[in-house]
Order: C-alpha cells, then structure tokens, then sequence
C-alpha cells in the first residue's frame, strides 16, 4: 500500500519546493539568545524568535527550573486529576492570574492547546463565535472542534457591512454585521489574536470590548505575541488597549516571551476556569506541565512584575529598527510591535533573500504560503530585548546589502 502513498507524497513535495515553499529546518547548535551559532559552526544575529524579552537563556530562570527538577522531579506521568498536580502548579495559576489581571487561570502543555481547550466545552449547537478572519491557527483549530455556529469577520474590520470582492466573489463581513446575524444565539463569544503573528498589528480591543457589551457577547483573546511586553506593564493587549476587565478570556504561552520553553494558560472568570478543569479534553487527557517549566516560569513573571526594563529595552529596540528599515527603503508593514514583517511577496525571493542573510550574518527566515497567503511572502524580522543597538545597526545594515543586490531596493 504504501508504494502508491509514496509517490504521491513524493509529487506533492516536489511541487511544493518547485513552488519555493519548501520549508527547510536549520539547526543552531548553542543555546537561544541574540547571537547563536549555526551547524556550519558560522556565528550569527537571530532575529526571527519569538524571544522577545531575551529570557530564554536567563541565568535566574535557568537556576529556578533546575531547582525546581530537584524538589518536584522531572515529570509527574500523569494529568492533574488524577495525581500530576504538586502545589507549584497553584502557585503559577495564581501568579498567571495575578499579572494577566483575571479571577482564576488554568494551565495546558501549550497555547495550542489552551485554544483546542476553549471553545468545545463552552458552546454548543445554539451558540456562535465570531473569530476574525487572520486568528492563528491553534484558533481555527478549536473552533472546528466546536459545534457552535460560525462567522469569520473580515480581518480587523468592525464595521456593520458585508463586502463582495470583485475579483473572487468571496463575502466578507464586519464585526457588527456578524455580531447582528448571530443575534438569536444563546451565547455569543468574538474570539480574536491580540497581536497577529504573520502582520505584528494589535486587535481593536477597545472597539471589540464595545460591541460585545452592545450585543452581549464574551470576549476571547489569544496574547501569546503580547504577555510580558505589550502595554505600559507588559501585561498584553488588554493594558495596552485600555480594556481593564472587559476581556473574558485570555489565553496565552509562556513559550515566547515568558522564557521561551512551553507551556500555556487560560486566564479567565472563576466559573469559566473551573468548568474547563471539568470538560477541556487538552486538560482532562494530557500530562501535567513538567515541574521545571512551572519553577522557570515563575521566576520569568516575578522578574517582569519587578521591573518593565527589558520592555522598555524591547520598545526602544523595536522602533530603532522600524525607522531605520523605512529609511533603507524597505517595505515594511506599519506598527509598533517587535514583530516587523519586511514585505517581499515573491516567495521564492523571500526564501533567496533569508538565504543570503544568513551568508552576512543575520538569521531570519522567509515566510510563505501556507504560513501566510500566495503573494504576501514576507521575512518576519522580530527584535528583541537582547539586542544591542550596534546589532540593530548590523542588522539593518546586512539587509540594504542583500536587497540592493537582489533588486528589493534601491542601490
């Protein structure tokens, strides 16, 4: 059976890298951090994780996750119900709880997870979510596990309108619009990225948080690009958008700027968190989140709630960069946050142009279909708090170089 399987696999991959979307996997070989060195032994800037306070290799987190293995042990072989919750888990709900500014929180092995948990339980046959067309993909993931009906609102849009493209034919909706069409549903839920990971643009929570409340609906944000250093404090999209309180559930990772390693959460209403300990089957049927990423990830919070310091270093970092690629020519999409897409479209430049960053010492990586649609191909530069500012420089350098000599700018 599998020789027919096999040639059909092999003609799809062939096609996908003919297509220059074959995605290759380079391996680093020291740890996360602003320079890295690559398997060729060749030391470069990384400028494409998601490690955006530089805690991925911190000192003090790396001590707390060891000691943590010391006292807790390396795993607990179970799901928490049965025996696989030790009190350090409480004490990260509760400090989760704590910073995300929510009644109760409840921990998944990733945001992924968290999402997956979210939705099925909550919403039946005569509920509605309403999820904005470019949510990430753990987002669509959980709501096809749903049964609750579905409208997908045109990205960003808040509008009470319904569009049809010329071109295409496809129906896209505002906000509102959805928000009046579901009106007959028992329970209404706007899920919404806080920060969207391909673009870097922050959600109109504001607005969002206004429409719920005008038609009843609960509110649902994944921050997972926006905890430790999005807002005033760093406690994501909702202190950044003003929305103290309104936000109902927020679900987030501590695989990105809380450290770096895995692990998730759903911070939410006390009623919310504890119905899902009963009914999330990511939660009921998957292993305790390991005791070192708890430790390490507890310290990683009691560091930011110390200080904003490394998110003030981000902010400034962030926004040398952006100037400074606008100023080199290059099209980059408009924003504030450390995610600074440098818009190429052609994917197979976008592949050629990473490779050849690498070659002057700047890691990053070309983004294309499926991550992001045909024709919007992309290098998704991210900034981070441990950049200096010469490497910012060297960075912005490094890439007027190579796109000048691939015709992407000007010379």
């Amino acid at each position: 059976m599998y020789g027919s399987v096999k040639d059909e696999l092999s003609k799809k991959l062939s096609a996908i890298t003919a297509e220059g979307l074959y995605k290759d996997e380079r391996i680093i070989i020291t740890p996360q951090n602003a320079e890295i060195e690559v398997s060729s032994g060749a030391k470069v800037l990384n400028f494409c994780a998601n490690n955006y306070l530089g805690l991925a290799n911190n000192a003090e987190i790396q001590t707390a996750a060891m000691n943590a293995i010391k006292e807790w042990g390396y795993g607990l072989a179970s799901v928490r119900f049965i025996c696989g919750t030790q009190s350090p888990h409480k004490l990260l709900e509760r400090a989760a709880a704590k910073f995300l500014d929510t009644e109760d929180a409840i921990l998944f092995s990733s945001c992924f997870d968290a999402n997956g948990a979210v939705f099925e339980p909550l919403l039946d046959e005569d509920c509605a979510i309403i999820t904005d067309s470019l949510n990430h993909a753990s987002i669509i993931d959980g709501v096809r596990l749903c049964k609750a009906k579905r409208w997908v609102f045109k990205h960003a849009d808040m509008r009470d309108i319904e569009e049809t493209d010329a071109d295409t034919g496809k129906v896209a909706k505002g906000l509102e619009r959805c928000l009046k069409e579901a009106s007959g549903a028992r329970i209404r839920m706007i899920a919404t990225d806080g920060v969207f990971s391909m673009d870097g643009d922050i959600a109109n929570l504001s607005v969002i948080c206004d429409l719920a409340e005008k038609y009843d609906a609960l509110v649902m944000v994944d921050d997972s690009h926006a905890t430790g250093f999005v807002g005033a404090t760093g406690r994501g999209t909702w202190e950044y958008c003003g929305v103290k309180g309104r936000v109902d559930i927020i679900t987030t990772t501590f695989g990105k700027a809380l450290g770096g390693a895995s692990g998730g959460v759903i911070a939410a209403r006390k009623e919310i968190v504890e119905y899902l300990r009963q009914k999330a089957r990511p939660y009921l049927f998957s292993n305790t989140v390991a005791p070192s990423i708890v430790g390490g990830t507890l310290k990683a919070l009691e560091l930011l709630t110390a200080s904003t310091a490394l998110r003030d270093k981000l902010e400034a970092n962030t926004m040398r960069f952006r100037e400074k690629m606008k100023a080199a020519g290059f099209d980059i999409r408009p924003g504030v946050h450390p995610i600074c897409p440098v818009m190429l479209y052609d994917e197979k430049l976008a592949h050629r142009m990473a490779d050849e960053l690498l070659k002057v010492g700047i890691y990053v990586i070309g983004f294309s279909f499926p991550v992001v649609p045909k024709g919007k191909a992309r290098i998704r530069v991210q900034i981070s708090a441990a950049h200096e500012p010469k490497q910012i420089d060297f960075a912005v350098e490094a890439f007027a170089k190579v796109g000048k000599m691939l015709g992407v700018i000007g010379a």
